[in-house]
Order: C-alpha cells, then sequence, then structure tokens
C-alpha cells in the first residue's frame, strides 16, 4: 500500500481510451490530442495523463504526427 505524507488518498486515473473502448488514436483528431498535452504544448508524462502504457506510446506518436502535419504547434503562443 502507498504512503503519502499528506491525509489525501491517492487516486488511480483510469485511461481515457481504455475506460471509453476507443480502439483508434488518430493524428487528426486534435481535439482528443489536447487533453494530453500542457499548456506549454509539452506531452504529458504517463503519471500525470493518466494512460496506460499500452495508449501513452500510440498518444505520443500521434501528437509528433499532428505537429509534423501542423495540426497542432510545438510550443505555446
Amino acid at each position: 500500500m502507498p504512503t503519502s505524507n499528506s491525509n489525501k488518498e491517492q487516486r488511480l486515473k483510469a485511461c481515457y481510451y481504455c475506460v471509453n473502448n476507443k480502439l483508434i488514436i488518430d493524428y487528426k483528431d486534435v481535439g482528443a490530442l489536447r487533453r494530453f498535452v500542457s499548456l506549454a504544448m509539452k506531452i504529458m508524462p504517463q503519471r500525470r495523463s493518466g494512460l496506460c502504457a499500452k495508449h501513452q506510446r500510440p498518444v505520443a506518436r500521434a501528437i509528433k504526427r499532428a505537429r509534423q502535419a501542423a495540426l497542432m504547434s510545438y510550443v505555446a503562443k
């Protein structure tokens, strides 16, 4: 059992793609990919985004492809 310094209980985030049964992670779906990018347009780590390892890899790849296709920016405006 993990211990923490505060009295808050640790909550595991459920993977967005596992919960919603989404099979395809598409680089053209910029709206869905934006939830896994920080305000500075950095790809969020797995512990912060709540994705499982199986889906974190394709999401990161899709974000990189969307940037190459100029659908998403590399830096914040």
